[in-house]
């Protein structure tokens, strides 16, 4: 890969890091576009070119992403987790949610709160140490 081509890269993952750590903000292509120090159109092709999906849809998708843990793990309603995440119309949550995720909110929450830790990372330091090396720390106390 050329120094081009890096330099391309590295400006499109500072904008998608953007759009993970701000993703809950009213974020417009533009606003976007200037920390990769792009113009907008520019941006939109070249992150679809990149990353597989355009700017918005990814936004969306990171959006719904948290969505779905808000949902599960809290007391929220769904105009709250809605609003929390950065949609400001209910109908477009909803109908977001349900393109990405496959089911509605409020079915997606009736599936019961999630577990705290995975149990494969939970219970690690149960594994027998067969490759020689020092067991992983425990996240949580035995």
């Amino acid at each position: 890969m050329g120094a081009a081509a890096e330099d391309v890269n590295r400006r499109m993952l500072r904008a998608k890091d953007l759009m993970d750590r701000r993703y809950a903000e009213p974020l417009d292509v533009a606003a976007v576009a200037r920390v990769a120090h792009v113009s907008p159109a520019h941006f939109a092709r070249t992150f679809r070119q990149v990353f597989g999906e355009s700017p918005h849809r990814y936004l969306q998708r990171r959006r719904v992403e948290r969505a779905m843990v808000l949902l599960r793990s809290t007391e929220l309603s769904v105009t709250d987790v809605c609003l929390a995440v950065g949609f400001t119309s209910l109908g477009t949550f909803s109908r977001t949610f349900s393109a990405v995720v496959g089911e509605s909110p409020s079915r997606h929450r009736a599936r019961g709160p999630l577990g705290a830790v995975p149990s494969c990372f939970a219970m690690a330091w149960l594994r027998p140490n067969t490759a020689g090396t020092e067991k992983p720390q425990a996240a949580v106390a035995p």
